[in-house]
């Protein structure tokens, strides 16, 4: 099998010749580490990842850069009014927002979602890799607009106090993306990956009935949408999310992950839970910053033993290769990965 059989293959409920493998980004100092000089698509090819991305989302995009308030200090204000700051990671986070409040929601224009700079990087996926690896895209469903917007602790109490702004930013996000996100299936990416976060380690960021209130009916919309327009769904989010698991898995997803172990969120038990999901993840990234190689071979291992029985599952680190990975650590967990990743078929 090629990588995207292997990855349609595992997506679709059947058993490929071995677990597939790919990471939402790879921090390009693990990157240059391993192959000095190599691009990632390079990167990609060379140690046979099974899916491929873009290397960065929505909010590290060269083009999402509007107007830089300090270079030195790398604060920019982005194409939605948000103003971003780069620390180590790829994606910058957010440090001040436009609706300060509600009634400035009013005034407020989003961009147009037919000049988003992804779709370019989208093409450029589709050119290369189409029929060969999986390709897939960082998208979004029904909150991080919400609280980059507004800012997380408004947002939360908004949905005490101003409901209708809640159900108005939800509304904002999820047509902005729809665009998108039907343009990059058009282009032909295989795989939309939903990475919106909502949860803290301890438990979700708000109670389950303000989830059910507020994003599931929109989650629900946005993964009926992505799968009526052709695409594979699979749901990351970082966290401890048991509370509001079964509203995430019955929207119709084909997958979730990665998911913290950090978190209680053991992949084995999910699967059990939901034999027809598939499961990705989920080597710590907290590991991979601070174990040896030996640490993540056994960490591996025991993630095909437990996890990989019957098909439906795919390898990854808990979120990503970030830039604390070291990199003999990511290439421990590639190779044995290939090495030892062969399904047994109960």
């Amino acid at each position: 099998m090629n990588s995207w059989e292997r990855m349609k293959t595992v997506l679709d409920g059947g058993i490929p010749d071995r677990v597939p493998h790919y990471e939402m980004t790879i921090d390009p100092r693990v990157m240059e580490a391993l192959n000095p000089g190599m691009s990632y698509f390079d990167f990609v090819d060379y140690w046979d990842i099974d899916a491929v991305g873009p290397n960065t989302n929505y909010d590290g995009h060269p083009k999402a850069r509007v107007k830089w308030i300090d270079e030195s200090k790398k604060i920019f204000i982005d194409r939605w009014g948000v103003t971003r700051r780069f620390l180590n990671d790829l994606t910058p986070v957010p440090i001040d927002w436009p609706i300060k409040k509600p009634t400035d929601l009013v005034h407020y224009k989003p961009p147009n979602p037919n000049e988003e700079p992804m779709l370019e990087v989208f093409e450029k996926l589709v050119s290369r890799y189409k029929g060969k690896r999986a390709t897939f895209f960082l998208g979004r469903d029904v909150w991080v607009i919400l609280y980059t917007l507004r800012g997380m602790e408004n947002i939360l109490m908004d949905m005490l106090t101003e409901p209708q702004v809640v159900h108005d930013l939800v509304r904002i996000q999820i047509e902005y993306y729809r665009v998108v996100q039907r343009k990059a299936i058009e282009i032909g990416m295989d795989i939309v990956q939903l990475a919106d976060d909502y949860a803290f380690q301890s438990g979700p960021l708000m109670s389950p009935d303000c989830f059910e209130e507020f994003l599931a009916p929109g989650f629900r919309e946005v993964v009926a949408d992505i799968k009526a327009h052709g695409a594979y769904c699979i749901k990351h989010t970082d966290g401890n999310i048991h509370k509001i698991l079964p509203a995430i898995v019955n929207s119709g997803i084909d997958g979730i992950g990665p998911l913290e172990p950090e978190a209680s969120m053991v992949l084995a038990d999910i699967k059990k839970m939901y034999p027809h999901l598939t499961v990705m993840g989920n080597v710590s990234v907290d590991l991979l910053g601070v174990g040896t190689e030996s640490d993540i071979e056994k960490n591996v291992k025991s993630l095909i033993d437990t996890t990989a029985a019957g098909g439906h599952y795919i390898m990854s680190s808990s979120n990503s290769f970030t830039y604390s990975t070291i990199p003999a650590n990511a290439k421990t967990m590639m190779n044995v990965t290939k090495e030892y990743g062969i399904y047994s078929k109960t």
